[in-house]
């Protein structure tokens, strides 16, 4: 296993970068962003980049956090691990121009053992509550990183903005990055070929909100060396497209 790298904005040395591998792209200009993860963190770590240019271009951002982080052995020896992660959450979403966090108590670890209402239903009330012009999840195809957390509270959110009609973009990373991470570090990354939007970020802000989670972000993990790799962007899927408006003629 090769030591992982403190992040930087150039590309990896084994692989062509994110920025040499994909076109370019915009993300959609929703007003109102409703962000639904598993774990504290998963706003920075994953989604930092993203979250910081839609607060940029003006988005109204509202995270929901499904559970409070407490399985996590990293930080533990801290004492108050869950008021110690709730309190990087806020300063994290601070760093990042996220308008409101909500932290439920689902129990870190479980998501995918409880079933689909138990996940589906704060999803609906974060849905009614912040009226998203569109959601933004990890992918949940192995929920990027493989953490079935992640993959349920994906696919318990995409149920809930299908009943709503709401668009759904699904952070992903590129085939070779994934393949990249699980070789070097024994991962569990799940890759994809069809990504949709790649988009330019800010770093230096990302980095801000991850040092938020100063429990978590522990030299040597996997997540430096998955930024290094990405170099500035990030890849997104559309895992429920817009719906296009209807002609005069459609609507008879």
């Amino acid at each position: 296993m090769r030591p992982a790298r403190p992040v930087e904005d150039g590309p990896g040395d084994d692989i062509r970068s994110a920025d040499s591998m994909s076109e370019g792209g915009e993300l959609p200009s929703w007003a109102r962003v409703l962000v639904v993860v598993a774990h504290p963190d998963d706003e920075s770590f994953g989604l930092g980049g993203l979250l910081g240019a839609f607060a940029a271009a003006g988005a109204d951002i509202e995270v929901l956090c499904l559970t409070r982080g407490e399985a996590s052995t990293l930080g533990a020896h801290a004492g108050d691990l869950v008021a110690t992660r709730r309190g990087e959450l806020t300063l994290a979403a601070q760093r990042l121009g996220v308008g409101a966090t909500t932290l439920l108590e689902l129990p870190d670890g479980h998501l995918h053992e409880l079933g689909d209402e138990p996940l589906r239903q704060p999803v609906r009330d974060a849905v009614e509550r912040a009226r998203p012009d569109g959601v933004l999840v990890f992918d949940p195809g192995g929920g990027v990183t493989g953490h079935p957390d992640h993959e349920a509270a994906s696919r318990a959110t995409l149920a809930v903005a299908a009943e709503h009609g709401i668009p759904v973009l699904g952070w992903a990373l590129p085939t070779s990055v994934a393949r990249v991470l699980n070789a070097e570090h024994g991962g569990s990354f799940v890759g994809h070929d069809d990504l949709d939007l790649t988009v330019s970020v800010d770093r230096a802000q990302q980095r801000l909100a991850i040092a938020a989670h100063a429990s978590q972000a522990v030299p040597g993990s996997v997540l430096w060396r998955r930024l290094e790799l990405l170099g500035r962007s990030e890849h997104l899927r559309w895992l429920q497209p817009p719906t296009a408006p209807s002609s005069p003629a459609d609507r008879g």
